[in-house]
């Protein structure tokens, strides 16, 4: 029993930092419909930053502040100057941000060089932690687990309870009838944007600290990203969680139990959903 235990907290660490990574990616991509590829390189120079940070200042905290401070305002600067010309164009926005994947993986390849680091974690995250059963488990991935669902509600919370949150959610069903009526739609983007990238620099922190930061992490992330936007459903918060939760359990328990078919069991099931649901678990049908 205690391996099944552990893999289901494998599965749910990983699930946390894949919502952080794509609960604001999915919320770019239905309310604004930017196709930002270059989410993933946002992770990688995030992590990358808050490794500086921590080196610098002895704070993890910190580190992860800065990291997520960084990309969003990065992103500000690539919105502002790159992405606004390329709206209405879909496929000029996919070639853009590929582009910006190589440039971001190059310059931070040139800074931080190509061997795999490690995020150093705080003392107070350190060892392992006794959970009821007596079953031992990182201290790390299991606060890792505690955040990831903190920040769930908390995003929920904004997204159901908040007015901004209502303006968003009817941004996303109709932005054109949200603009309309007077509501400032590009301080709306603006600030999604914003939300979205500093989640995604955090996480890059947060991940870099038992994934590692490699090169090529970017690619890595992002499609796992998008695998999460595309089974939770485009614009949804709670297919978000529910795209995260399903792939980050597919994860470690296909690693656990059939590693050689791995890659199988993480894009076999999402090619069968679209097949019988294409919008996603939570997406609405356009």
């Amino acid at each position: 029993m205690t391996p099944v235990v552990l893999q289901l907290l494998n599965g749910l660490s990983f699930a946390a930092l894949l919502f952080l990574l794509s609960s604001g990616f999915t919320l770019t991509f239905g309310l604004a419909r930017v196709v930002n590829m270059a989410h993933g390189a946002y992770y990688l120079l995030g992590g990358y930053i808050g490794l500086t940070v921590i080196g610098l200042t002895g704070s993890f905290v910190i580190g992860v502040l800065a990291g997520g401070v960084a990309i969003a305002l990065l992103n500000a600067v690539i919105d502002r100057f790159l992405i606004r010309r390329t709206v209405g164009q879909p496929l000029m926005q996919v070639l853009l941000t590929i582009g910006l994947v190589y440039v971001i993986a190059e310059v931070a390849l040139l800074i931080w060089g190509g061997n795999p680091i490690r995020v150093p974690t705080p003392d107070w995250a350190r060892g392992p932690i006794e959970l009821p059963g007596g079953i031992f488990y990182p201290r790390y991935r299991f606060l890792l687990i505690v955040l990831g669902a903190v920040v769930a509600i908390g995003l929920w919370a904004f997204y159901r309870l908040t007015p901004i949150g209502a303006v968003v959610r009817a941004g996303v069903d109709d932005r054109e009838m949200v603009s309309a009526i007077g509501i400032d739609i590009g301080l709306l983007f603006a600030l999604v944007f914003a939300l979205a990238a500093f989640l995604a620099g955090a996480s890059g922190v947060l991940g870099g600290a038992f994934l590692t930061l490699y090169p090529h992490a970017e690619w890595d992330t992002l499609i796992l990203a998008l695998v999460v936007v595309i089974v939770g459903g485009l614009g949804s918060l709670e297919g978000a969680m529910a795209g995260s939760l399903i792939v980050g359990l597919i994860d470690a328990f296909g690693r656990w139990l059939y590693p050689e078919a791995a890659a199988f069991l993480m894009f076999g099931p999402m090619a069968l959903l679209l097949l019988v649901r294409p919008q996603g678990l939570f997406g609405r049908a356009h």
